[in-house]
């Protein structure tokens, strides 16, 4: 299990120094700003949507290397799927970084996403982990601003 985690952090860590699609995306049309005061994370989700796909996905913004993480991997994540898709995505990831940490956690469906699932026995850090995710949830359904508080 030591090794798994240790891998985790390892992605994770990663995705914060190196985030990928931190910018707008040409042709931006969806967009949401989010912020999580209590940690200090910011953020503004970009999506460009085409016949119901998400074509692109990007985000600016600062924070703590969990949030900026979570915003890369799920831009990653997002990219060439339909809006529907990106609705299951958001309702997995959801439940696997809120159920609690005694509880088995199912992750099958989440790829690398699977490596928030430490995340859930830290509650301080959930709201980190899916403050992109609101965000992105917002920006698709047309709203303009999340906060965790």
């Amino acid at each position: 299990m030591s090794d798994l985690r240790e891998l985790y952090q390892t992605v994770i860590l990663d995705h914060n120094k190196s985030p990928r699609n931190a910018k707008r995306p040409e042709g931006a049309n969806r967009e949401a700003h989010g912020d999580n005061p209590l940690c200090g994370d910011k953020i503004t989700v970009y999506a460009v949507v085409e016949d119901g796909v998400v074509t692109a996905a990007g985000f600016e913004g600062t924070g703590c290397a969990i949030s900026q993480a979570s915003a890369s991997l799920m831009t990653e994540a997002v990219k060439g799927r339909s809006l529907e898709e990106v609705e299951k995505l958001f309702g997995a990831f959801h439940d696997l970084a809120t159920a609690p940490a005694t509880q088995p956690a199912d992750s099958s469906a989440l790829g690398k996403l699977a490596v928030f699932e430490g995340v859930r026995e830290y509650p301080m850090r959930v709201k980190c982990a899916t403050l992109a995710w609101h965000t992105l949830h917002s920006a698709l359904g047309g709203g303009d601003v999340v906060t965790t508080e």
